[in-house]
């Protein structure tokens, strides 16, 4: 016979589910519970935001995020060396324990049903939010803030009179 464990043996063997050895040994595990439990997460405000105005530019018919004195101020405050684009301009967060909700501005593109594009604003941020940070989204708030017209030119893209 090729079978290594011995066919006759004087214990109950290890299928014998009424025997001690037919039970998994107890291990004693310190630090109380698994590693990824052990800890606290906490994810900032500012997170959220990046996050939730990423996902609403995605949104086809979202022409940009924030009313127009902030959009100007953020194309002013983009032309210093050194500093980036915005991501959470448009977007405030309140972030607890557990939950998050959101309150967002945006600008829609003429023709566009807002109806729709704000539907598709909250589901798209409630996916993202969601996926990446654990936490539940209780609401998404929405404020159309403009539409922006065809022959209009952006106040970012407006080039400035002073050299």
């Amino acid at each position: 016979m090729s079978d290594s464990t011995p066919r006759n043996q004087s214990g109950p063997s290890a299928t014998d589910l009424s025997g001690e050895e037919g039970r998994k040994p107890s291990v004693t595990k310190r630090g109380g519970g698994p590693p990824a439990t052990r800890g606290r997460t906490t994810i900032a405000d500012g997170v959220v935001e990046k996050i939730a105005g990423l996902a609403a530019r995605d949104v086809l018919g979202v022409h940009a995020l924030g009313s127009g004195m902030a959009r100007t101020f953020g194309a002013v405050r983009e032309r210093v060396p050194g500093t980036t684009r915005s991501v959470s301009r448009g977007v405030k967060a309140e972030v607890g324990e557990v939950q998050t909700a959101l309150d967002l501005e945006i600008v829609v593109d003429y023709g566009v049903s807002i109806t729709e594009v704000a539907a598709a604003v909250r589901e798209n941020v409630i996916a993202a939010v969601e996926r990446m940070t654990g936490l539940e989204v209780v609401e998404v708030n929405i404020a159309v803030s403009d539409v922006k017209l065809p022959d209009e030119e952006d106040e970012e893209d407006q080039d400035s009179r002073v050299q």
